[in-house]
């Protein structure tokens, strides 16, 4: 920004100036106005739809130019980007090789590009010992919304910051505020600005309240000093609001507060005597603001700094003898924030001897401070004695506090777009490059948040449908594997038991089973016992074989579920660690079976029940059975064992008899034989002759059928025993409460439980990965809407970023 007046002659017109200065002004409130917008907006999308993340950016040692810096966040200082940082402070992603063949756009008046925010910087104090290094170490241990929070203040503050400075530069009036360190002759350089002896001056620091010296006319002409009232807004015209004191009193008024070491704001009104001082310029109404030292204590130095936003022009005294302490330092570094110019006053210049030396090393300290004063050096940086200026204004060697005394008044009144608007504007243009460096590096993050969202929705969303479109196939899957297991183990059960029991029931005991070997006859009972139990164990073996082969169904059945894991259930998913132990179908053990004599446990097994083993006559000879052979066409009775043991004993010998007489015949007779037969026989015994051969013939038939008998026995008695074994089992009118049925029930029950177990297993991790699948598109989805929204808006925060940067850039008119 240059000091050239621009007009049509070799001295602009007043109204002309004024004129200009009220263009810059109103440009100026507008670009306020729409920063405040900008500043808003951002707080309220900092808080309702992102988390702004805090950049930060750092030199970047690989960069091919110096217009790149490595980004990375406070939050996540491990994860570092090379961008391009451009002119105005906006990054772009750009490759390093890309960025050797760009060449950098120039723009006039661009800003520095330091690694830095300028007004949203994060100060975080960590006691006396605080470092910057330090400071960032507690910034990147922050979560991201704890960053944004301390953003969120910061951009709260700043808000609060323009709001006053739009009642500055509406106001018409200019505060000039003098201060420096202790005993730099601030107060002294005040007295000689206003031609009289108004601020107590000492050796030792005096001034602890802040001085705001006005021109009477705005007190009614009348001189005094208010004391203002910390309870009340201050208005002159309340006195409730101040203590009104005589001016005569004031060295004892700051006495008072030095003693009582407090702090106040004193208004001191000051009738213009002089029409050469400051306040008496007939323009503009100036206040002088003699402030305490910077370097008195803590609060007073937080004090002025809070007051920096009410101040137009800075006059900052040094002492030519110790030059900037860290105090004035840290003051000055914080004001060329907001003011690019300030106004320097070297005191006590006359008391050095090498004064070239002096100037050189004040100079070289402030181009550090201050670069824009530095430039303009000439204008702003003046080295004077003001104790000998008050002493005599006539003084040839005043001539250097003259010079100075003019530059402030040309500062304050000619130039009071550079004095008064130039701040503003460097303020507003600072945080302005702030938003847009915060805007671009969030968007830099939305577009990769963006990017990624996207990438998992390309992931996760061709699973979730292909999951969705399969869902029916593998319920059919899992459903036809449970039925068709338990329909095969079924089917396989209800074969080996028939099989089993048509064995037993022809007496040939079933699988490797071999019936006992006949003792002899005198053992016949035994025989038929052991034959029992082995056709016992040939069922109760059955039962065992149907189990196996259901346990084989049943873990081919597992094994196809998990083929079918396999194919249904998406990568990355844990596969089921279920391991099928065929013991899992139980066997006999705890369940139950009706048969004859009442419900019977079938964990004993039929071997081991003692109704079953019970050894009867009826084992070794089938009375009824033959009976109904013989006399019933030779069809086996339908009547169950139980029905046939109620038959009286006397029909029981009879049948033996004739039983054991038509086996001795060697053929079968029905009922209408056995009655001709016996009448035959009486014949026969009525006739004397047939007497005498009864006896022997009985005796010879008797014989006979007894060696029949011992020897029919080995073969018939298995095959008795089986078959009342098998009437047994199958006594139930019930087919579902027989033997076999209850088994095979039994099997398939126990088949169908465990491939549901495994089917559930399946289904609820197909259920799980599906919800899970479901979450990840829809968190994706959210996101990448999100980080759209993101990457549009802080966009559009650029662009209205450059509209505003247009109007609060005054250019070089504003030094006028």
């Amino acid at each position: 920004m240059s000091d050239t007046i621009v007009s049509t002659g070799p001295v602009a017109k007043a109204d002309d100036v004024q004129d200009q200065y009220n263009h810059h002004k109103d440009r100026l409130v507008d670009a306020i106005d729409s920063t405040k917008s900008i500043l808003d907006d951002l707080r309220v999308f900092n808080k309702d739809d992102w988390v702004v993340r805090y950049p930060q950016l750092r030199p970047d040692p690989a960069a091919p130019d110096s217009l790149h810096r490595s980004l990375s966040f406070a939050d996540d200082p491990a994860s570092q980007t090379s961008v391009k940082f451009g002119l105005t402070r906006s990054v772009t992603l750009a490759s390093l090789d890309a960025a050797k063949e760009t060449e950098p756009s120039t723009t006039p008046n661009p800003l520095p590009l330091s690694s830095d925010f300028h007004v949203l910087r994060l100060d975080l104090k960590l006691g006396s010992s605080s470092s910057a290094s330090s400071a960032a170490s507690l910034v990147s241990q922050l979560e991201k919304s704890s960053i944004a929070h301390l953003l969120d203040e910061r951009l709260a503050a700043s808000v609060a910051h323009i709001d006053k400075l739009r009642l500055r530069v509406q106001d018409t009036s200019s505060k000039v505020l003098v201060t420096g360190d202790l005993n730099a002759g601030k107060s002294t350089l005040v007295n000689a600005l206003l031609r009289r002896e108004i601020m107590p001056v000492d050796q030792q620091p005096c001034t602890t309240a802040f001085c705001e010296v006005h021109d009477a006319t705005e007190n009614n002409g009348v001189e005094a000093v208010h004391i203002l009232k910390d309870a009340a807004a201050y208005n002159p015209l309340d006195e409730s609001t101040y203590t009104a004191a005589a001016i005569e009193d004031l060295e004892e008024i700051v006495a008072e507060y030095e003693a009582k070491g407090s702090e106040h704001l004193l208004k001191v009104y000051l009738a213009g005597k002089d029409q050469t001082s400051l306040l008496s310029n007939g323009t503009v109404n100036i206040s002088l603001i003699d402030a305490p030292g910077l370097n008195r204590d803590s609060l007073k130095t937080t004090a002025l700094f809070a007051r920096q936003e009410e101040i137009d022009v800075v006059v900052f005294v040094v002492s030519a003898e110790n030059h900037f302490t860290l105090s004035a330092k840290e003051f000055l570094w914080t004001a060329s924030n907001e003011k690019a110019y300030l106004f320097i006053v070297v005191n006590k210049y006359d008391q050095i001897r090498n004064k070239d030396k002096c100037r050189r090393v004040v100079l070289e300290q402030i181009k550090g401070l201050s670069p824009r004063t530095y430039e303009d050096a000439s204008d702003l940086v003046h080295f004077v004695d003001s104790a000998s200026a008050s002493a005599s204004n006539d003084d040839a060697e005043n001539n250097g506090f003259e010079e100075m005394e003019a530059a402030l008044r040309s500062f304050v009144l000619t130039k009071r777009s550079k004095s008064k608007l130039q701040p503003v504007e460097t303020f507003l243009l600072n945080l302005l490059s702030d938003i847009e460096l915060l805007a671009s590096a969030n968007k830099l993050v939305a577009e990769a948040e963006l990017a990624q969202a996207r990438a998992e929705l390309a992931e996760a969303k061709p699973v979730l449908e292909k999951m969705r479109s399969g869902r029916d196939k593998l319920e059919e899957g899992l459903e036809g594997i449970e039925e068709d297991g338990v329909g095969e183990a079924s089917a396989k059960a209800k074969k080996v038991l028939g099989d089993a029991l048509d064995q037993v029931g022809s007496g040939k005991p079933f699988g490797n089973l071999q019936l006992p070997s006949y003792p002899g006859l005198l053992a016949v009972w035994d025989y038929a016992r052991d034959v029992r139990r082995t056709l016992l164990d040939s069922l109760d073996l059955s039962v065992k074989l149907a189990e196996d082969e259901a346990r084989g169904i049943t873990s081919s059945g597992v094994a196809r579920i998990k083929d079918l894991g396999e194919e249904h259930l998406p990568a990355g998913v844990e596969r089921s660690r279920r391991i099928f132990m065929p013991e899992a179908i139980p066997a006999t053990a705890g369940n139950a079976i009706v048969v004859a004599g009442g419900a019977l446990g079938l964990g004993i097994g039929l071997a081991s029940r003692p109704d079953m083993q019970e050894t009867t006559f009826l084992d070794l000879f089938d009375v009824n059975h033959q009976l109904w052979v013989h006399l019933g066409d030779g069809k086996e009775s339908p009547k169950s064992s139980s029905e046939a043991d109620a038959i009286p004993g006397a029909l029981t010998v009879v049948g033996a008899g004739v039983g054991a007489l038509t086996m001795v015949g060697g053929q079968a007779i029905g009922v209408r034989g056995v009655v001709e037969g016996i009448v035959r026989v009486s014949d026969f015994f009525g006739n004397e002759t047939a007497r005498k051969w009864a006896l022997p013939v009985v005796g010879a038939v008797t014989i006979g059928a007894v060696v029949y008998v011992v020897l029919e026995l080995p073969s018939s008695i298995p095959r008795t025993v089986g078959r009342r074994i098998k009437a047994s089992v199958e006594a139930s009118e019930d087919d579902e409460k027989q033997w076999e049925s209850q088994h095979v029930v039994r099997i398939g029950r126990e088949t169908r439980k465990v491939l549901r177990l495994a089917s559930w297993d399946l289904r609820e991790r197909f259920r799980g990965a599906m919800e899970e699948r479901g979450k990840e598109v829809k968190n994706a989805e959210e996101g990448e809407k999100r980080a759209l929204k993101a990457q549009e808006w802080f966009g559009s925060v650029g662009d209205r970023v450059g509209e505003v940067r247009g109007k609060a850039r005054l250019g070089e008119e504003s030094a006028i």
